[in-house]
């Protein structure tokens, strides 16, 4: 009777764990891969459509939001005088409110708000850049003019907070504090600015500095990352500024290996991948290059460097390496593009995914995200296609649009924004709202 009981605990225990549902507590996902594990999401898009569950209104952001313990989290800005004219080369002044906004996941009904006085002075200065992280009963903001705050998951009591810039004594960049925050083990990590403090690990309950390091030109927009490297899988914390690669050790600070990348405009923005022991990073200026970190995982050489009709060259939306190929949407051309990663051949590219036919648009942009053997992939056009991907094609196997481009850039409407996909649900967002799409299988 015992052996029965233990075998049903075990039956009943994998039935759990195969329905369970999977979160999305921040940028890229759980895990900072562009991947969800989770299965029963849709092999492509129904004749009928897809259902959306919940339209709530909010106002301008680029930021992402998260889904963890059954909430959506996520940020806007409120503008209350000033013009925002997203022009590219200068900054514009606003007055107005940085919001976090607390939902119910199944239903969009407002759980609580916080918010506070801010005035902005960046381009393209419609609102918050850096998705929420979730991290059990905290959830970590960072809004565009360098606020980091600390949250209760609860209620939204503020546990700490702090001014980048007021602290650490920098310059807010050019297009804002972009680089979503990182938790791993008891430290948060993210990019400040100033002499010897690009980056920063704080104590994620109190905020308390733990260590700074690097110096930069500019302290650029990529997200902090966690990479394995060397004989032993040495996890390193990996720093993009905008002139150089860095590894780091993620207790002390302390600079492993520093490789020169230095892309155009100081716009180092997309989370370099890994393969392996290889590691690309790319942006724009056709800036980009593979690089193979050291089996001490100490030391980087370059393999090779991208030229003209070669490789990609990412901006908004980070590139995935599936395999030893790499996809990704090209900042100059606009165009999605497949490329080998042992020498940067490309293998495919169209402008059909990014700007939906055939012509240029600069910054095209399509954010990848892989499940099971298909990828879901959101345009800057709203839409959300699922496609298959390989290194001899791109496969669409339906395509649907699900919210509008509100914003601008280039003269074009754009929706530049990462969703979430949690819960068999695809989260996302433009300037003036935020919507839960069913993307469940079972119906």
């Amino acid at each position: 009777m015992l052996r029965k009981s233990l075998a049903y605990s075990v039956l009943f225990s994998a039935i759990a764990a195969t329905c369970q549902g999977e979160d999305w507590p921040g940028w890229m996902g759980k895990n900072r891969d562009s991947v969800v594990t989770e299965t029963g999401y849709l092999k492509t898009i129904p004749q009928s459509g897809l259902m959306t569950e919940w339209r709530v209104p909010i106002h301008g952001g680029y930021a992402g939001p998260a889904v963890a313990a059954g909430r959506v989290f996520v940020t806007d800005y409120l503008t209350k005088s000033g013009a925002n004219t997203n022009n590219p080369g200068g900054r514009d002044k606003l007055e107005g409110t940085e919001r976090i906004l607390c939902l119910d996941e199944k239903t969009g009904k407002p759980i609580w708000e916080q918010k506070y006085d801010r005035s902005y002075n960046i381009s393209y200065a419609t609102g918050p850049r850096a998705t929420p992280t979730v991290d059990g009963e905290l959830v970590y903001t960072l809004g565009a003019e360098g606020d980091l705050m600390c949250m209760s998951v609860k209620d939204g009591t503020i546990v700490w907070s702090k001014s980048l810039p007021t602290v650490y004594k920098s310059e807010t960049p050019l297009w804002g504090h972009s680089a979503h925050p990182l938790i791993y083990g008891d430290l948060l990590y993210t990019l400040a600015g100033g002499e010897g403090s690009v980056v920063v690990a704080l104590d994620k309950k109190t905020g308390a500095e733990k260590w700074r390091s690097l110096s930069s030109s500019e302290i650029g927009y990529c997200a902090p990352s966690i990479i394995e490297v060397g004989e032993k899988k040495q996890k390193q914390l990996l720093v993009w500024t905008a002139d150089a690669l860095n590894g780091l050790d993620l207790q002390t600070g302390k600079p492993f290996w520093s490789k020169p990348l230095k892309p155009s405009y100081a716009m180092s923005i997309a989370v370099p991948r890994t393969i392996g022991n290889k590691l690309f990073a790319s942006g724009i200026g056709e800036v980009g290059a593979m690089f193979e970190i050291g089996a001490d995982g100490k030391s980087a050489k370059q393999l090779w460097r991208g030229e003209p009709k070669t490789a990609l060259y990412s901006s908004n939306a980070p590139a995935i390496a599936d395999g030893n190929t790499i996809y990704g949407s090209d900042c100059g051309s606009g165009q999605f593009i497949a490329f080998n990663a042992a020498d940067g051949t490309r293998l495919w590219e169209t402008y059909k995914l990014t700007s939906g036919g055939t012509r240029r648009a600069s910054h095209g942009t399509a954010f990848l995200v892989r499940n099971e053997d298909r990828y879901f992939l959101f345009t800057e056009t709203g839409d959300l296609v699922i496609a298959e991907l390989s290194p001899k094609e791109f496969k669409e196997l339906g395509r649907a649009h699900v919210i509008e481009p509100t914003s601008d850039a280039f003269g074009r409407p754009v929706v530049w924004t990462h969703p979430a996909f949690a819960n068999k649900h695809m989260f996302v967002r433009n300037d003036k709202q935020i919507i839960s799409v069913n993307l469940s299988a079972e119906k």
